[in-house]
C-alpha cells in the first residue's frame, strides 16, 4: 500500500505538498512541489527513496514553486503535467506568480499526462483523471485507497473558478463523471487544507448538492 507523507511548504496558501512512496520498492513521486523546502529531500534520503516522477495536478505557482529545485537535486524524476496546462511552467502570467509580483519559473515538462493514463510506484499505481474546470488541465491522482484530488475539490468546498481558464460548469462536470461514482472509502488528500473522505464530501460538502 503507498503511504502519503504531507508537507505544507507554503504555508501563506496552506498549498500541500505530498511525498507518495511504495515501502518494500522505495520507490517514490513528488505531487505539487509548492515551494523550496529541505524537509522533503531530508526525508527522501533519510528513507532511501528514488524518487522516479514530479507529478503536478495543475500549473498554478503555488503549485509548481519548488519544482526548479526539486529537479535539480533529482534529474532523473520525471516533471510531469497535462498538455493543457504545460505552457504555464515557463511563463510567470499564465502561471500567476506574476500578478503577485513573483516571478516563478519552471523548468518545462519532461512529459505530459493524459486521463486514464497509469503511473507505476513499485507494486502500486497512480491513475490519472483529468479534471478541468479550475484550469484546463487539472488533474487527480487515484490509487486504490487514496485520490489526489489538486484544486478540483476540497474539504467542504472545490477550486475557485474565476481564475484565467476556470469554468465552473466545466468543474462540476468533472467532479461528476470523475468522482462521485469512485468508492466512498477513499481518503482524499486535496491541493489546500486537511484531509477528508469522499463519503464525508458527497454527504455534506454544499458545492455538491447540484450534483446529486
Amino acid at each position: 500500500m503507498l503511504k502519503v507523507k504531507r508537507f505544507v511548504l507554503l504555508p501563506g496558501y496552506e498549498t500541500n505538498t505530498y511525498l507518495v512512496y511504495e515501502p518494500s520498492s522505495r520507490q517514490a513521486v513528488l505531487i505539487d512541489p509548492a515551494a523550496v523546502g529541505g524537509q522533503v529531500s531530508e526525508f527522501i534520503e533519510r528513507e532511501r527513496l528514488e524518487l522516479r516522477y514530479i507529478l503536478l495536478t495543475h500549473g498554478h505557482s503555488d503549485h509548481i514553486g519548488g519544482n526548479k529545485f526539486y529537479k535539480k537535486l533529482y534529474p532523473q524524476a520525471k516533471l510531469c503535467i497535462h498538455r493543457a496546462d504545460a505552457p504555464m511552467l515557463t511563463d510567470a502570467k499564465a502561471n500567476l506568480s506574476a500578478f503577485f509580483s513573483q516571478t516563478i519559473i519552471s523548468p518545462p515538462a519532461d512529459a505530459y499526462l493524459a486521463d486514464e493514463q497509469v503511473i507505476t510506484v513499485g507494486t502500486e499505481t497512480l491513475k490519472v483523471l483529468h479534471t478541468p474546470g479550475h484550469t484546463q488541465g487539472g488533474v487527480c491522482f487515484l490509487s486504490e485507497h487514496i485520490l489526489f484530488s489538486g484544486d478540483t475539490l476540497f474539504a467542504m468546498s472545490v477550486g475557485r473558478c474565476d481564475l484565467p481558464g476556470g469554468d465552473h460548469a466545466q468543474l462540476m462536470s468533472s467532479i461528476r463523471t470523475q468522482l462521485l461514482d469512485l468508492p466512498e472509502s477513499l481518503t482524499v488528500y486535496p491541493g489546500h487544507g486537511s484531509q477528508t473522505t469522499l463519503a464525508e464530501e458527497k454527504r455534506n460538502n454544499p458545492h455538491l448538492k447540484e450534483l446529486r
